[in-house]
């Protein structure tokens, strides 16, 4: 999967056990490719010593009133960098 710069994505809202590189507070939320970033060994694996496989790397904007409802400055954003594999292929 590799998706486009502009494409409208929702970071799927799961809980697994161990260590996670997505940030609770955008779980569940959307927003837009900002830039593909490349592939990259996936460090959830990658802090246990086992094999990772390589997984696409997003920077994904999201505006601050998507995440926090009452932020001051809702049209404000915030870039953060999400794995593939995070990343609802069907959603919105």
């Amino acid at each position: 999967m590799t998706l486009a710069v502009g494409t409208t994505v929702r970071i799927k809202d799961m809980a697994p056990l161990g260590h996670i590189r997505t940030p609770h507070y955008l779980r569940g939320k959307t927003g837009v490719i900002e830039r593909v970033l490349g592939g990259f060994k996936n460090p959830e694996q990658l802090a246990y010593m086992v094999p990772a496989p390589t997984r696409t790397l997003y920077r994904v904007r999201f505006e601050m009133g998507h995440i926090w409802p009452d932020a001051e400055a809702a049209h404000d954003t915030l870039d953060a960098e999400i794995y593939e594999h995070w990343i609802d292929q069907n959603a919105p």
